[in-house]
């Protein structure tokens, strides 16, 4: 299996934009988060990266008229529209969940697990994703 293999570019891709994740933390919020490494949601969309370096190197390797192009086309466009739709619909209601606990406990010593509020992704999240994504596969494919 080489580097331009359709699997790994977009392996590739999703890594190094979860990587990004944490470098977009440090220069725009100068704050050192290395756990963003693994984390859902964020700047930029690891889905929409992953999905689209494979969607374009499926393109390029088995044609666009291809019926294993079409499958990975509407999967792609299925991810990124749960991406933002679906998830992002749950963070904000984690987010809001986590603010009643904080009002209804105000002060008290209770301990819980708060709600995961980053999980889904803004458009421009996965805009960025999608340009990240297509310049692992021009630079890889």
């Amino acid at each position: 299996m080489s580097w331009s293999h359709p699997g790994v570019i977009a392996l590739i891709s999703g890594f190094l934009a979860q990587a990004a994740k944490v470098v977009v933390e440090l220069l725009f919020r100068r704050s050192w988060k290395p756990h963003l490494m693994f984390a859902n949601g964020g700047m930029p969309s690891s889905h929409a990266s992953t999905v689209t370096a494979l969607t374009l190197a499926i393109g390029a390797r088995e044609g666009l008229d291809s019926s294993l192009f079409s499958i990975v086309l509407i999967f792609s466009l299925f991810v990124v529209f749960e991406a933002t739709g679906l998830r992002q619909e749950i963070g904000k209601q984690a987010q809001i969940l986590n603010e009643l606990m904080d009002n209804a406990l105000h002060g008290q010593r209770i301990e819980r697990e708060r709600l995961r509020e980053l999980v889904g992704h803004t458009w421009a999240e996965v805009i960025v994703g999608i340009v990240f994504g297509a310049a692992v596969y021009l630079w890889l494919g």
